[in-house]
């Protein structure tokens, strides 16, 4: 290959021969020879493409209205954005480092009100570490655990970054799916009707299993593990020495008198568990990108050796503003006046509002018991319109999300994203909308879909 290139190179400064050709034919080859090294790392391959940034551009370039991405489009309560307007205007120290692995004031919060959720004392300094976002959390402890052969269990569906971060570590995914059972006759889907199979969960241990991922409440499904269910999670887990990385970062946003319980709470599962959460989900403050992680030493000191080594610090002001709500929600923990009991009952309302409109069009909703989101069930669409636009290998639900922003202006997201390839076929008939939105969306929703029934009618 060199060598052809190395005659074109020659072929085209041809005519500089004698005007410094000597020099240009160098440079030619040390451009050439430059562009034929690889670039990218190995680790890499295969995780380039992400699905959401071309939604979200077919999104943008209509009148859409976006029940696609999870984020509120509505303000944090009041205290939060007062606790952060008094971080950036008082203590001037704000704007300097704080402290590695969180502020203080926030570690120590944290240790305090999640220690006594999950029945431990809380060192702030060895059992918890703040990062840049839950996104950060999980990363650093893939980074911090996973070893290359190492095989990670991912219960399907599951949150998209799970796969990529395990193959990023030179780990290997092990998926498992939660599947549907039919609903009782009358009654409306609902997530909880979605089961593990406690014999295919056990035979996807192996000697080579480091860690298992949970993610409870699940995002998209918006399941919410039973006390039953973790108990058989935590029973395999301690059977086969496998850590437990628990994303809970939707903890608060429970439905229906369901409970959420920490797998970390269970006897003999502390020691071998991380919790993951996100003060983003907490206090509807997404953009804050304030996250941590709680565990045992023996775990966390490994994921402060990544932290250190690569993000080092997390912006000091979202810190303090963080802790100061936490302070202040500790204070108010179980009343009425608490946001953790205001915002699922707010939130269950918008929910609501969305399973009924949905329905008018013959969309049919499963009905979460928490978390932002619920899926829709279009396979009666599928029947209809088989054969929507796109490449013959695409699922059907990425296919039938483009003709619905195109033709309905609704946003939302094809679920079988959050599958692995081999099972995306057999999940293609399922579309994620989230709910965490203002009046004011739902209403625009409410009136793109009063145009979708207008157009059933005969």
């Amino acid at each position: 290959m060199f060598r052809n290139a190395a005659a074109i190179c020659l072929h085209l400064v041809g005519p500089l021969w004698g005007q410094k050709s000597g020099a240009s034919l160098t440079r030619c080859l040390h451009q050439t020879l430059a562009m034929a090294k690889r670039l990218q790392a190995r680790r890499l391959d295969g995780i380039d493409h992400n699905p959401w940034v071309e939604f979200v551009k077919l999104a943008s370039e209509a009148d859409v209205v976006n029940l696609g991405q999870g984020f509120p489009d509505f303000p944090p309560p009041d205290f939060a954005l007062e606790a952060f307007q008094h971080a950036v205007s008082g203590d001037f120290m704000l704007n300097q480092y704080t402290k590695a692995f969180g502020y203080p004031p926030l570690t120590k919060i944290l240790a305090s009100f999640f220690g006594k959720l999950l029945g431990q004392e809380l060192d702030p300094l060895k059992n918890v570490l703040v990062t840049v976002g839950a996104y950060g959390a999980l990363f650093t402890a893939f980074q911090a655990l996973v070893d290359e052969g190492d095989e990670v269990i991912i219960i399907e569906p599951f949150f998209d970054c799970y796969e990529p971060m395990t193959l990023m570590a030179g780990g290997l995914p092990v998926f498992v799916s939660l599947k549907p059972s039919p609903a009782q006759d009358g009654e409306l889907d609902s997530s909880s009707n979605w089961q593990l199979d406690p014999m295919e969960l056990a035979s996807k241990f192996t000697p080579r299993t480091k860690a298992l991922v949970l993610n409870t409440p699940n995002n998209p499904l918006g399941k919410v593990f039973s006390k039953p269910e973790l108990e058989l999670v935590a029973s395999l887990c301690q059977q086969h020495d496998v850590v437990c990385i628990a994303d809970e970062v939707y903890q608060w946003l429970v439905y229906d008198q369901y409970q959420h319980i920490s797998i970390a709470s269970l006897p003999g599962m502390w020691e071998r568990t991380l919790t993951v959460g996100s003060a983003g989900k907490t206090f509807s403050a997404t953009g804050w990108k304030v996250g941590w992680v709680l565990g045992p030493d023996r775990l966390l000191r490994h994921l402060r050796t990544v932290h250190q080594n690569s993000v080092f610090h997390c912006p000091t002001q979202a810190q303090a503003a963080v802790a100061q709500s936490f302070e202040r929600e500790q204070l108010h923990f179980g009343q009425p006046s608490s946001y953790f009991v205001q915002l699922p009952q707010a939130v269950q309302r918008s929910r609501d509002h969305m399973v009924q409109s949905l329905q008018s069009v013959g969309l049919r909703p499963i009905v979460p018991q928490g978390s932002y989101f619920l899926i829709i069930d279009v396979s009666d669409f599928k029947k209809k319109m088989p054969d929507l636009p796109g490449a013959a290998d695409e699922p059907y639900d990425r296919r039938f999300v483009k003709w619905m922003i195109k033709n309905k202006g609704l946003m939302a997201i094809p679920v079988s994203i959050f599958f692995s390839l081999p099972h995306q076929k057999l999940f293609d008939h399922y579309i994620r909308f989230c709910f965490m939105k203002d009046e004011s969306t739902l209403q625009a929703m409410d009136e793109k879909l009063q145009k979708w029934k207008e157009g059933l009618r005969p």
